[in-house]
């Protein structure tokens, strides 16, 4: 039977699209529908409100911290525990990369670290640095792992942030536990604890890291709003985190489609 050249076009664009769809198997790569959290990404980058709440949260820590100082019964030596990815170095063009290649994290993340090109947060550094002034420690404590710590040192160094060393900066080397409680257990051993600083509730106490769903997420949080921008300063990051996380139950192998169905039956209208 013979083929229209209509017919030939149509035969070839579905084996065109069946061949793609073949190779992209074969190597385990799907497409990543992530243009969800384009929105989110956009306003980390391009939005005054983001910036304006950044310098917001750190002239509080300020006001908190220089409060703090004036108590003169305190004999330990003071420290800030900080978080490092998006609440005091900005890796919005990481995620930036992710939502044009069509790609999920951690693809290209340890490339990323060891660039060692993100920016600081607005404020953050003129904070530190204030307290590393005023004789307080600052502590590092991210979960970034150690192939990327090198990375992380040369970034946290070049853009100015002070006393960056291997006491100070304590990644993640437990390989079978993200929790950062033991590293800020250490740290509240030796120093009076000023203030914990993130972006995830997790950057504060391992009861946030117990609460794995919605609605436990919450519920800890109301248990201990007294806590909050008195103890606990907590950055904007609406492009990722646990919160994302206890959405999809922490079930990392859902598809795009069973991820946006989690999302759609949280909204309330």
């Amino acid at each position: 039977m013979r083929i229209n050249s209509v017919s030939r076009a149509r035969v070839a664009s579905i084996a065109t699209a069946f061949l793609f769809s073949f190779v992209i198997a074969v190597n385990g790569q799907q497409q990543a529908d992530n243009t969800y959290i384009e929105a989110a990404t956009v306003w980390q980058q391009a939005a005054g409100e983001a910036r304006a709440l950044e310098y917001q949260t750190y002239v509080l820590a300020r006001m908190l911290l220089d409060r703090d100082l004036r108590n003169r019964r305190i004999r330990m030596r003071r420290a800030i525990i900080v978080d490092v990815d998006e609440t005091i170095l900005d890796n919005s063009r990481y995620q930036g990369m992710l939502i044009k290649k069509g790609v999920n994290y951690p693809e290209g993340w340890t490339d990323w670290c060891n660039r060692a090109e993100a920016t600081p947060i607005p404020g953050a550094l003129e904070f530190l640095r204030y307290a590393h002034s005023r004789g307080v420690r600052v502590f590092y404590v991210t979960n970034r792992k150690i192939a990327e710590k090198d990375g992380t040192a040369r970034n946290l160094k070049n853009v100015g942030f002070p006393e960056v060393n291997d006491e100070t900066l304590l990644v993640r080397t437990d390989t079978k536990s993200d929790s950062k409680q033991p590293r800020r257990d250490s740290i509240d051993k030796r120093y009076h604890v000023v203030l914990l600083m993130g972006d995830n509730l997790n950057d504060f106490s391992d009861m946030f890291e117990k609460s794995k769903t919605v609605a436990s997420r919450i519920e800890v949080t109301e248990k201990n709003k007294s806590q909050f921008g008195t103890h606990f300063i907590v950055l904007p990051n609406p492009m990722y985190g646990d919160w994302e996380n206890s959405i999809y139950d922490y079930n990392f192998n859902l598809s795009s489609k069973e991820k946006q169905a989690k999302r759609r039956a949280l909204l309330r209208d």
